[in-house]
């Protein structure tokens, strides 16, 4: 028992090592804010995990740090078109590439978002909750690879 409990610390202070290199690297952060550091654990320990955090409390963090460390896309839904953008327009300015299909978009134009994220183009995908149901997303999606 406490062999095991010692590899989950060793792999639990690695993964926090590679997140707190991503943080440096992309966000140009040294550390984490409170209550993220205990959020990212959870989620790197493979636990569907709730944050609550208040507005300006760094919440997208807590699921762009990892994402950033797995292979894959990063499916982030959200109703909000104006945060959907706003997200996107944030990673792109950290060299971080994502995407976001909402409202107003053509049909060209999502089929080929999606095209381009089961190639790989994008590490982030900013979808609206209804986009989920739909036979396209639901087909597309079915070939990318989401982390």
């Amino acid at each position: 028992m406490i062999i095991q409990r010692n590899l989950f610390l060793n792999w639990e202070q690695n993964f926090m090592q590679q997140f707190l290199a991503i943080l440096k690297q992309y966000w140009g952060y040294d550390q984490f804010r409170p209550l993220q550091s205990e959020i990212i654990q959870s989620i790197a320990s493979g636990n569907d995990t709730l944050g609550l955090m208040p507005t300006g409390g760094g919440k997208s963090l807590t699921f762009q740090v990892p994402a950033m460390a797995l292979d894959g896309v990063c499916v982030v839904v959200t109703p909000l078109i104006a945060l959907m953008k706003d997200q996107v327009e944030n990673l792109k300015t950290r060299n971080i590439s994502a995407a976001a299909i909402y409202s107003g978009m053509s049909n060209d134009e999502i089929l080929t978002t999606l095209d381009n994220c089961i190639y790989g183009a994008y590490k982030f995908l900013y979808v609206s909750p209804e986009r989920l149901s739909t036979a396209v997303f639901i087909e597309k999606i079915k070939l990318t690879k989401v982390c």
